[in-house]
């Protein structure tokens, strides 16, 4: 429900500003379609996720108080 409603203010606030787009495939789609210099801006769908995911990872190592080699060799059983 939180995610469903965050989505709907984001569209509801930027879209009538500049046409926003926060699903991927459909800026890839509208990029590769549209003529303009639209590529030169599809490297935020790719670097952001994958920056998201590490500062993730990071958190919830702390909220958790693990080791990260404890996880990857199965040894905090």
């Amino acid at each position: 429900m939180a995610a469903g409603l965050t989505l709907a203010m984001i569209h509801l606030a930027t879209i009538p500003v500049d046409n926003t787009s926060v699903n991927p495939a459909r800026s890839f789609g509208a990029a590769i379609f549209s003529g303009t210099n639209a590529m030169s801006q599809l490297w935020v769908f790719i670097v952001f996720p994958l920056i998201g995911s590490l500062i993730g990872v990071a958190v919830w190592m702390v909220v958790h108080d693990t080791q990260r080699e404890d996880k990857v060799l199965n040894l905090a059983e």
